[in-house]
């Protein structure tokens, strides 16, 4: 019986198994077979490891990010507000990261198991062929969900806006009650809850980033002293902003006259709060000026006769 190419190798497996059985075709199946186990167990270990590095990296990068958020957040004795900010961001991060590490187990495991297949022989081409048309296939039939999905990604890595801003998005306004890669939920002022699309979202306003500021239009009458008017106004902001230091951000400005009608001189007030609050020192901004333009006797416009109330 003739011996076979591999056994002349000295030292290697096939050689081994053929001296102790002199059978060929053993010695060729055991080479075979300890050839391919060898490259499969490499090719698995490689994966494995290949997989833990990168998700220990990813871990390790969210990990830095949020605690370096907390630490400065308790360093400098953040607000509330900037707290939840920070709150949002490690969120952020926390969702990012599980993406990434779910892709990168996607991607290491598919070229792993490519890999396998042509180690037992499989003609890989066919395969790699298939599968490139029932991705486009599952493109086009899912390339809504795909949008929402890469909109979401991008809103995120973005911070367009996170859970407790308020914001309008066209359809729906509220706050956001849950951010996730495919919906974001919001709950109006009447409570309805809103499930929207990501991919549907076309323009955000965000009424709870950076700062915000209050508006408050005062109508007096046509005949009343407007410079007494707004020092008055103005002189009552000042008060709100006194009792409101953690939501009035600066002192209010009394812009002047905002416009004029045949019955009514408008005087406008603002000022600069912090996102969110802005309603509220509105409203009290509105009682305020309203309680001040009374006891002053400042008259209030009057159409037909018939006196119109004030801000």
């Amino acid at each position: 019986m003739a011996q076979p190419d591999c056994a002349s190798n000295d030292g290697s497996s096939c050689q081994w198994v053929y001296e102790a059985t002199s059978l060929d075709w053993l010695a060729r199946s055991a080479s075979t077979l300890i050839d391919v186990g060898t490259s499969v167990l490499l090719i698995a270990l490689v994966a494995f490891t290949l997989r833990w590095v990168i998700h220990r990296a990813i871990k390790r990068l969210t990990s830095r990010v949020i605690e370096g958020r907390v630490s400065r957040a308790q360093r400098n004795q953040q607000s509330s507000d900037q707290s939840r900010a920070g709150e949002r961001r490690a969120q952020r991060a926390g969702t990012v990261g599980s993406l990434l590490r779910s892709t990168a187990t996607s991607v290491v495991y598919g070229v792993a198991f490519v890999m396998l297949l042509a180690e037992f022989g499989i003609n890989i081409g066919p395969i790699l062929a298939s599968a490139g048309v029932l991705g486009l296939a599952i493109g086009f039939g899912a390339q809504n969900l795909v949008r929402d999905f890469l909109s979401g990604i991008f809103m995120m890595l973005e911070d367009q806006y996170g859970v407790g801003d308020f914001i309008d998005i066209g359809e729906a306004s509220g706050e956001v009650e849950a951010v996730g890669l495919r919906t974001t939920t919001l709950r109006d002022l009447g409570g309805t809850v809103w499930y929207v699309r990501n991919g549907e979202i076309l323009r955000v306003g965000n009424f709870s980033q950076g700062y915000a500021v209050a508006v408050v239009d005062v109508p007096v009458a046509r005949h009343a002293d407007t410079a007494l008017a707004g020092r008055i106004a103005q002189q009552a902001a000042l008060e709100v902003a006194e009792e409101n230091p953690e939501d009035v951000t600066a002192p209010p400005d009394m812009l002047g006259v905002q416009s004029v009608t045949p019955y009514a001189v408008t005087l406008r007030v603002t000022a600069k709060t912090k996102p969110g609050r802005q309603w509220a020192v509105q409203r009290a901004l509105n009682a305020r000026v309203q309680s001040a333009f009374n006891d002053e006797s400042i008259p209030a416009p009057n159409i037909n006769g018939m006196p119109v109330s004030g801000p």
